[in-house]
């Protein structure tokens, strides 16, 4: 069963978020990163108005094992290093199964 990683930014009061590096600069690092270790697909969200998060992305892999195992991967180590560059808030990462 496909496998993915949910990827929330909590909106607090003050917080930095830099969507336009987020677009133009980290999400193509987690893609070249993270491809030859079995992404399948990257989504990035950016909620309208008033909302509970900042920034939300979707990152699905063909599995669980598939996935910890890109999450572990030593390419992975600058796709961490990278938020800081475009935020100060510290992200949550929800490992999920894919259900449809």
């Amino acid at each position: 069963m496909s496998a993915a990683l949910l990827v929330t930014y909590p909106a607090t009061a003050g917080a930095r978020f830099d969507h336009d590096y987020y677009r133009e600069t980290h999400l193509p690092l987690v893609e070249s990163a993270l491809r030859p270790h079995g992404l399948t697909s990257a989504v990035a969200l950016r909620p309208e108005a008033e909302a509970p998060h900042l920034a939300v992305a979707i990152l699905t892999f063909a599995d669980a094992a598939t996935r910890d195992a890109a999450l572990g991967s030593p390419e992975a180590g600058p796709v961490f290093a990278d938020i800081a560059n475009f935020t100060d808030v510290a992200p949550v990462a929800t490992p999920c199964e894919v259900v449809r």
